[in-house]
């Protein structure tokens, strides 16, 4: 059995802030929206679908109680049609989509739908506690420091300097501007409504195309505080990696991945049910794979998930056209190219999340989304697809465009 991917939508990312277009939209609206966006260009009977998995990080308030299965009625979607809400972190929308193509490979789903929603302005980040950092004897095992030391320390580790991170993030914000100049997104936007039916975003507002390397030196690092002054997070990690003499801190709200609101939905089916409803196959879905990393640099996981696809799939890097990695922080994506030995011009062809935003449970589908309309775009054959993830893990998948 082959899992093939008919359609991939996404909403625009609005601010996550309270003056941001999508601030007075629902988490359970743009869900909802991005579900009968893929059933309307589609046309499929909903009574097809086996299952909607949707990635949500703060599945609290707004964005609890399964959203999943929520959006599904909300959407008028069949009520045979279940929903399951997932959580691995930045990687939940990927994940999802990763268990809704293994739903078709093991014969339990004709079709079925994985993506994620996330309002961060109105569903803060880590409103759903946990015992990771809020237990201090599981905090203490696990060297527990919040994701912007990690990426840090993974400066400091492998010798990325502020420039470096800072003139990734202009790129980054470059070639996010050409990619909407260039209406390379154009296929996969689902602009938001409001309840009378008006548009109250087509585009991401979180950019900043005019960012230069003079705006964001001015930046302060934004996890200096929280690493040298108590809690002094740049201890623990001077425990976890004593070879350090100090933590270099790079990072600022300029080369980081911004905070915003947005869904995400991709469509995922066998042969059979394309051909039932006269859908070609934008893409086969090629292999699959999480993986663990060491929990206090965190953000590691992206290249040993990649080797670990790489070998499922019996490819090499060669085999590989485009390479997608969610900007977390500018250093997780510097660091994946010398550890996969990748030039630039390989590797985020149309920006990321430094310039377009990172809302946490959709994120892993919109890049996933990303990558196929640059293959169909650009008329090359594969990509590989990945994430970095809190507490220490990575999520991949390759695609290759039918």
């Amino acid at each position: 059995m082959e899992a093939y991917i008919y359609d991939a939508v996404r909403t625009p990312r609005g601010r996550g802030k309270a003056d941001g277009s999508l601030h007075e939209i629902t988490p359970i609206q743009l869900a909802t929206q991005v579900l009968e966006a893929v059933r309307d260009r589609t046309e499929i009977d909903t009574a097809d679908v086996d299952d909607v998995i949707l990635g949500c990080v703060s599945p609290v308030g707004e964005q609890g109680a399964d959203i999943a299965r929520v959006a599904v009625l909300n959407a008028d979607y069949d009520q045979t049609v279940p929903g399951v809400q997932i959580n691995r972190f930045c990687a939940s929308g990927l994940e999802a989509v990763n268990m809704a193509a293994a739903k078709v490979y093991s014969g339990e789903a004709g079709l079925a739908i994985g993506g994620g929603v996330e309002s961060m302005s109105r569903v803060p980040m880590a409103s759903d506690g946990g015992a990771w950092a809020m237990d201090p004897a599981v905090a203490y095992k696990t060297y527990f420091a919040p994701q912007g030391i990690g990426a840090d320390v993974i400066a400091t580790k492998f010798g990325i300097s502020r420039d470096d991170v800072d003139a990734y993030a202009v790129e980054s914000q470059k070639r996010a501007k050409r990619a909407w100049d260039e209406g390379r997104f154009g296929r996969s936007i689902v602009p938001v409504k409001d309840v009378i039916g008006q548009v109250v975003l087509d585009h991401d507002e979180h950019m900043r195309p005019d960012a230069t390397m003079q705006s964001l030196a001015s930046l302060k690092p934004s996890f200096a505080a929280m690493g040298e002054e108590m809690p002094g997070f740049d201890a623990i990690a001077l425990l976890r990696y004593p070879e350090l003499e100090k933590v270099n801190h790079v990072h600022h709200a300029g080369n980081s991945s911004g905070i915003v609101d947005g869904a995400a939905a991709v469509l995922v089916g066998n042969k059979a049910m394309g051909e039932k409803y006269g859908l070609t196959p934008r893409a086969r879905i090629k292999a699959m794979a999480s993986i663990g990393s060491e929990p206090l640099i965190m953000l590691t996981g992206p290249e040993y998930v990649a080797d670990k696809l790489l070998k499922r799939a019996g490819m090499s890097k060669s085999d590989i056209d485009i390479w997608e990695l969610n900007e977390a922080f500018a250093s997780v994506v510097l660091r994946y190219m010398q550890a996969m030995d990748l030039d630039h011009d390989r590797i985020n062809v149309n920006g990321g999340a430094i310039a377009m935003g990172h809302p946490l449970g959709a994120t892993g589908a919109m890049v996933l989304g990303t990558a196929l309309d640059e293959l169909e775009r650009s008329g090359k054959g594969t990509a590989l697809i990945n994430l970095c993830v809190g507490a220490g893990m990575g999520t991949g998948i390759i695609i290759e465009r039918v």
